[in-house]
């Protein structure tokens, strides 16, 4: 394509959700498409910006208004506004979770509507398509209201992405939403293997589906029923079948893992939080022998179940990286782990604040968890033969996550074949309108 001539390049208006596992991948798709010769103009909450720019000290390059400044600096075409998300900037989000899940439903859709209005009608060249993220529950709306393209990006796994997709198949069977869910095998999903109920996500799980966040997931699956392309974060070859299912209901296109080029370390802003360096400790163990512990950017735990948790891997016996959050259990405990535990557990662990994410396994099934349960289900990873065999299959999936991104790898196909769609199907087509009735 092009780039003398701006108003052949494709303008899409990105919005992540705000929190960390959704900003990150949003900031690098965005950079991807740029690079492809798309102008983006990416849009952040005032509260994600101001996060990102207090953790971004160990970049010098990043400008404090503008976390995107280097790479435009190296040609591509990224604008970047932010927008309030309905809150103070300086109201606790985490410990106030339920009231920021609120806010997001009912209030961020107008600060949204209105900074969309403005790019539309005054930006060139003109957005033709928003992409958005799966969970927020207005872009179609919005969308069809300005004459664009709806875009939905899935941060997650496709099987995740179907069994919200299949919410009405779940609750008519009464394995959701229901007083007493049934516990017997989930066999009718479309493109899913036999399911075990308590394999679901947490929140699938749940007898009370009257939660805000409750009403968030199953109103933003509705909306994204109303998407006219769904870009996910996944790689076709580990999720065939259930993509496949998929593909046959909507234009569904597996373009991940979406990392920095070439597996590196982001030029822009993309941490919530100042992120730890384990090499140095982890080069000192042997290949293989430490174990990863992590609950993510968004779940909180009880003081009692963390207390399990750090008894367990102290009883392990396994060395081990643990990224544990200051606000894990609250905002108002930085500190929650037991007394006297750093000490004992000495240089068997490194206790980190943050770091980069990566997989895990399911420590208990919603039970009620105890050190003992912890301890047996981390030696059962590690351990003999099925911890060799888990080391083996971790190191296919890698290699599966880097052929997908080489120049003919599924994921690069799949974004290929939608911008290809996409520019189709924009409303406007690329040279046939005159620049000045655009």
């Amino acid at each position: 394509m092009a780039n003398s001539d701006t108003h052949e390049k494709p303008h899409a208006i990105f919005i992540p959700y705000p929190l960390q596992g959704h900003v990150n991948p949003s900031v690098h798709l965005a950079i991807k498409l740029a690079s492809r010769g798309f102008t983006i103009t990416f849009i952040n909450t005032h509260s994600i910006h101001h996060k990102l720019l207090n953790t971004s000290e160990a970049q010098p390059n990043t400008d404090h208004h503008d976390i995107f400044s280097s790479v435009r600096d190296s040609g591509l075409d990224i604008r970047y506004t932010t927008i309030s998300d309905g809150l103070p900037l300086e109201f606790d989000r985490s410990l106030n979770h339920d009231q920021f899940m609120a806010a997001l439903l009912h209030v961020f859709s107008a600060h949204v509507e209105e900074a969309v209005g403005k790019i539309v009608s005054s930006e060139q060249p003109r957005a033709c398509c928003l992409i958005a993220d799966t969970f927020f529950v207005w872009p179609s709306t919005i969308a069809k209201k300005f004459g664009l393209c709806y875009v939905s990006f899935w941060t997650e796994p496709t099987l995740v992405f179907t069994l919200y997709y299949h919410l009405h198949l779940l609750r008519i069977n009464g394995h959701y939403g229901c007083h007493e869910t049934r516990e017997d095998t989930i066999d009718y999903i479309p493109g899913v293997q036999a399911l075990e109920p308590r394999n679901m996500m947490s929140y699938l799980q749940d007898t009370d589906t009257s939660t805000v966040c409750h009403q968030i997931n199953e109103k933003a699956f509705q909306d994204a029923r109303g998407a006219d392309f769904v870009l996910c974060n996944t790689v076709e070859e580990l999720e065939s079948e259930t993509t496949s299912a998929l593909q046959a209901k909507m234009p569904f296109y597996t373009i991940g893992p979406i990392f920095p080029s070439g597996f590196t370390k982001s030029n822009v802003a993309t941490s919530l939080w100042s992120e730890s360096d384990c090499t140095q400790w982890l080069n000192n163990k042997p290949h293989g022998s430490v174990l990863y512990v992590s609950f993510g950017s968004y779940a909180h735990v009880s003081k009692r179940v963390l207390i399990e948790i750090a008894n367990g891997l102290l009883l392990s016996n396994v060395d081990f990286v643990w990224v544990l959050r200051p606000d894990i259990v609250s905002s108002d405990d930085a500190d929650p782990l037991p007394v006297g535990f750093r000490e004992e557990v000495g240089d068997r662990a490194m206790i980190v604040p943050w770091c980069c994410q990566t997989i895990g396994i399911n420590l208990n099934n919603r039970r009620l968890i105890t050190k003992e349960e912890v301890s047996e289900n981390i030696n059962h990873l590690m351990s003999g033969k099925l911890g060799d065999e888990n080391r083996k299959a971790i190191s296919q999936v890698r290699n599966t996550l880097e052929n997908a991104l080489t120049p003919n790898g599924s994921s690069e196909r799949n974004l290929d074949q939608f911008i290809k769609d996409l520019k189709a199907r924009i409303p406007w087509r690329y040279g046939i309108i005159p620049a000045q009735q655009k």
